[in-house]
């Protein structure tokens, strides 16, 4: 059973479960219960949902699990919740649309600009001249679809400690 309680009925873009709500906060619970019952990182990792409000999404992850010899995040931590967080985004986006997709992450690039000594998270939302409406209007055309997300882990000051952009593709399914 995920965060809402509820059983489980119907079609659902998640692969092995099924959600019978349109409400954003509760398909990201959801969603982030899937990512930790089926990718075994994500589950060390500790993650958790720490903001969506459907533009954005946000995942928290504590130092601890993701440390390195250094005493600092590990560099492949911060990497994987910045790929989850923008996977996740996706997803969403499409549950909410009722798209059932796979979806991948096709090409990205990270830079570490600074070590994050403390629990930290990753905040995705779409790239500068990236559009849902674009995305959407492809992916009925030609039942697959691309769109660039912006990752990032935020720094102690202006500067994000870490970035991630990224491209993520969703197929059809069947």
């Amino acid at each position: 059973m995920y965060a809402s309680g509820r059983s489980y009925t119907g079609r659902s873009p998640f692969p092995r479960f099924a959600i019978v709500t349109t409400d954003p906060q509760l398909l990201a619970a959801d969603l982030l219960h899937f990512i930790r019952d089926k990718i075994p990182l994500a589950r060390a990792m500790e993650l958790s949902l720490a903001h969506y409000d459907g533009d954005r999404l946000s995942l928290a992850a504590p130092l601890a699990p993701n440390v390195n010899d250094k005493g600092c995040a590990f560099g492949g931590s911060l990497a994987s919740v910045m790929t989850l967080a923008g996977w996740a985004l996706m997803e969403l986006a499409l549950q909410r649309r009722g798209e059932a997709c796979d979806v991948f992450i096709g090409e990205s690039t990270v830079r570490y600009l600074e070590p994050v000594w403390s629990d930290f998270r990753a905040e995705a939302q779409l790239a500068e001249g990236a559009a849902w409406a674009t995305f959407f209007d492809t992916l009925a055309a030609r039942g697959k679809a691309r769109i660039d997300i912006a990752c990032q882990v935020p720094g102690n000051g202006a500067r994000p400690a870490a970035t991630l952009a990224a491209r993520f593709v969703a197929k059809r399914r069947g």
